[in-house]
């Protein structure tokens, strides 16, 4: 009696620290993984068709996506931002805040988002895909290497066209905030832009852009992961496609908080 007693306490603490140990062996692969793709960028050879292909299908496939959803974005906030002052008569404060949260924050975030909704999970089924059908034991058969050939051009494109998307979004999430601001709430155009660009510092719109590249390393290399790791059948290439968007979104809002952290901090 007194050992089943004094097993329970150690039975807890085991299954309360195996998932712990699980998540800590995950990140720990991860981390590996991304480190051996960093360093296979700097060594030849490097396969530009699949890198161009890449850029096509992570940045100008996504701009569709990425623009409507800063329009919107760019428009609901100068509403909320207009109701919200019209209670402290700060109703003209709409075009800097406008412009300043679309180019540190909702910006990259959604632009993020966005790609990794459409970018990683695409990522993911088509590695998963080939890693099923024995694609990639044939890679290596021909002596290319998988992490060269799939990993790299993938993680190099996203983290060069990110940052495009970002700017374009803030662009025209700005420009939504504008319609909005002249047509509904009733500012003048030329004051609007005024107030934008003279409020705009330098600096918004880098860390935007950084946290862009830094989203778009996390989305290329969630993708490759998961699809690398996939189960075998469907139900395997549908797991890792879900696991990998989930994990992105997840490591995206990680990212921008230690990010916005790091550059606004007091």
């Amino acid at each position: 009696m007194t050992g089943m007693l004094n097993g329970r306490p150690v039975a807890f603490l085991a299954a309360l620290g195996r998932p712990v140990l699980e998540l800590l062996a995950a990140i720990g692969r991860v981390a590996l993984f991304a480190m051996v793709a960093v360093s296979h960028i700097f060594r030849p050879p490097f396969y530009w068709r699949e890198f161009g292909q890449a850029v096509m299908q992570i940045g100008w496939f996504s701009l569709p996506v990425v623009g409507m959803t800063a329009i919107f974005t760019g428009g609901a906030l100068a509403l909320q931002i207009y109701a919200g002052g019209n209670r402290f008569g700060a109703e003209a404060v709409v075009p800097q805040i406008v412009a300043i949260g679309m180019a540190r924050e909702l910006g990259p975030v959604l632009g993020g988002l966005m790609v990794a909704a459409r970018v990683a999970s695409s990522i993911a089924a088509e590695i998963g895909t080939m890693k099923v059908t024995e694609q990639i034991d044939a890679l290596t058969t021909l002596s290319t290497d998988p992490m060269k050939y799939l990993t790299v051009p993938r993680l190099l494109a996203a983290v060069l066209t990110l940052p495009v998307l970002v700017a374009v979004g803030d662009s025209i999430g700005i420009m939504g905030g504008w319609l909005v601001g002249v047509t509904r709430l009733d500012f003048n155009s030329a004051t609007y832009i005024r107030n934008t660009v003279d409020f705009l510092q330098v600096w918004d719109i880098g860390s935007g852009l950084v946290k862009g590249a830094a989203f778009g390393f996390i989305v290329a290399l969630m993708g490759c992961w998961h699809g690398m790791n996939s189960g075998r059948g469907a139900q395997g290439v549908g797991a890792a496609t879900k696991s990998a968007v989930v994990s992105a979104s997840v490591l995206i809002l990680a990212a921008n908080y230690l990010l916005t952290e790091a550059f606004f901090s007091a």
